[in-house]
């Protein structure tokens, strides 16, 4: 509800009504006016969750994958994301609802240790996170900016 609906409300609810024009500025107004303002603002947090290890071993010996760092586009959609994973110091891994990889490089003095339960990120009204403008928080409160993105391809 706007701000003015809002007034002209009260205004409607307090009984108070506005006097004709007066020649006179005192009596423009009654002298029961009472103004108000609201303000909404719309606050949007989405949580990321990190993928959970396995607690029972594997029934085989799985080689893992080991990955290689390609160029990435600067920022990614919201809602591409599916969930993450903690492999390396600095970076967070990215799985993107189709399957692909994306690492979230963050600045040097920022471990990634801190995400290893969750992170959540704060979307633009764009709807993407972009590298040198977002940044991801911690469960725990710390926070780092995202300065680069690298897409991830299994090395043959």
């Amino acid at each position: 509800m706007s701000g003015f609906m809002l007034a002209t409300l009260l205004l409607a609810g307090s009984g108070a009504a506005l006097q004709p024009a007066d020649p006179t500025p005192e009596s423009a107004f009654p002298e029961s006016l009472e103004l108000a303002q609201v303000t909404i603002r719309e606050r949007v947090i989405i949580r990321v969750q990190t993928l959970a290890p396995r607690l029972a071993p594997a029934p085989r010996k799985i080689k893992p994958i080991k990955w290689k760092e390609r160029k990435a586009k600067r920022c990614v959609a919201v809602s591409t994301l599916a969930t993450a994973s903690v492999n390396d110091r600095n970076s967070v891994d990215l799985v993107l609802r189709s399957g692909d990889r994306l690492r979230a490089k963050l600045e040097s003095d920022c471990p990634a240790l801190d995400f290893y339960s969750g992170f959540y990120l704060k979307p633009n009204p764009d709807g993407k996170i972009c590298a040198d403008r977002d940044m991801i928080f911690s469960r725990s409160g710390g926070q780092c900016e995202i300065t680069a993105f690298r897409s991830l391809v299994p090395e043959r």
